[in-house]
């Protein structure tokens, strides 16, 4: 199976750095239907950015107003999976860097004979990117 890589949104909001936060807001979520594509949190200024990639983004919108998450307006992020091999982080970063386009940040994951993940650009880069990786 080739990769699939999709241009998608997400939305960030930062919270307290504290133990049971991320279980608070994803609960809030969960109780609310919204169904994540991803997920990804880290600290940030002596705080904790968390990035939510919904699969219904009006959906998730409404469920994070209702449980008072203020959240980011949408940005851009490329998701994507495909069958596990040698270097096949290595093959989409190439892509990449023969349009010269650099890579802010990037995350992937194996599952069993499956990985994917999240690659973010600047936002002036997203047309350029998305052409490089034919990400639809």
């Amino acid at each position: 199976m080739t990769d699939t890589i999709r241009k998608v949104e997400y939305y960030y909001t930062t919270t307290s750095d504290k133990p049971g936060e991320g279980a608070r807001i994803l609960g809030a979520l969960r109780d609310a239907g919204v169904n994540l594509l991803a997920f990804h949190g880290f600290p940030s200024a002596r705080r904790t950015q968390l990035d939510f990639v919904p699969q219904d983004g009006p959906r998730f919108v409404a469920a994070a107003k209702a449980a008072g998450i203020k959240l980011s307006k949408p940005k851009t992020v490329f998701l994507f999976e495909g069958d596990d091999r040698i270097g096949a982080m290595a093959a989409i970063l190439a892509k990449l860097g023969a349009a010269k386009v650099n890579a802010t940040a990037s995350e992937a994951v194996c599952t069993s004979a499956r990985f994917a993940g999240l690659l973010w650009v600047k936002p002036k880069d997203v047309a350029k990117a998305a052409q490089a990786l034919g990400a639809f």
